[in-house]
């Protein structure tokens, strides 16, 4: 089933639970993230970033949207970290159901009129738009972009952001970064801030860079009203780890020795996160 973000996510603030947002950008995590999906039977958001979706291609696309309609749960297909009114509009004429632009890096003002600008086109195609306040730090050079320096979101713009733009969801920065985390760097939550933002707005609010935070935390911030979580680095380091051990025999060649091994390791990971966000079982809330 093929939903939009706003649908999709307004079950989840109503019942207090967070859906995944797995980042996909190949045919086996598509895969490996369907197959965990409906086996948890929890509603699912497929996301693609700009870098991802130029490597997969458009064709791609439309295998994840074939996907989606025969699907026994709700999904949504995400553009994730959208730039650009450019990467928005291609991405809405490949089929997807759902937008984030991230003009975070700009003054508040600039942030709110680019938002506006994306509401305006998605909205009239009854696509669905995810802003962001505040930025996202980052662990490296494989992870997806963010800032050197995490700049937490300000409660006091929240409403004003919020009320100026009409923005479906909202990414708030509360001490995530993109990418795994290295050993001498612990990851903390400001659990209080998000206390006082979810006391300013009603939308439902997103968690970038989900993977590797201890799971209580990440437990808690579902419990206080974060509604969606990225999932990208986690279970790609599970599937990859799994593919170098694999390969590890020389004599393998065909894909479908190669990668189900690989597949059931993310998937693995993938089903803890989907358990994690107390998402199990939530595709029956659709129907």
């Amino acid at each position: 089933m093929l939903m939009n973000m706003k649908d999709l996510l307004a079950v989840a603030r109503a019942h207090d639970f967070a859906v995944p947002a797995f980042n996909i950008s190949s045919n086996m995590l598509l895969t490996g993230v369907m197959e965990a999906s409906e086996e948890k039977q929890s509603p699912v958001i497929l996301a693609i970033h700009p870098d991802e979706l130029h490597f997969v291609r458009i064709s791609f696309v439309k295998a994840a949207i074939e996907e989606a309609i025969n699907a026994s749960i709700p999904v949504c297909i995400h553009l994730d970290h959208g730039a650009s009114v450019a990467h928005v509009i291609e991405a809405i004429r490949c089929g997807f159901t759902s937008v984030m632009i991230d003009a975070s890096a700009y003054p508040l003002e600039e942030n709110i009129a680019i938002c506006k600008k994306v509401v305006e086109i998605a909205h009239a195609v009854n696509v669905s738009v995810e802003g962001e306040l505040g930025t996202i730090g980052t662990t490296g050079p494989e992870a997806e972009a963010g800032a050197e320096e995490i700049i937490y979101t300000n409660p006091d713009d929240v409403v004003t952001f919020v009320n100026a733009t009409g923005v479906d969801t909202l990414a708030v920065a509360i001490g995530t970064s993109h990418g795994i985390y290295p050993k001498d760097k612990k990851p903390e939550l400001k659990l209080e801030l998000l206390k006082e933002i979810r006391s300013r707005v009603d939308i439902p609010l997103v968690l970038h860079g989900g993977s590797a935070n201890p799971d209580e935390e990440i437990a808690a911030a579902v419990k206080l009203g974060i509604n969606k979580i990225n999932i990208s680095s986690d279970i790609k380091d599970a599937f990859y780890q799994k593919c170098r051990e694999v390969l590890a025999n020389p004599v393998l060649r065909e894909p479908n020795s190669i990668y189900p091994p690989c597949i059931e390791a993310m998937k693995k990971v993938a089903r803890f996160k989907i358990d994690l966000f107390d998402a199990t079982g939530k595709a029956a809330l659709y129907k």
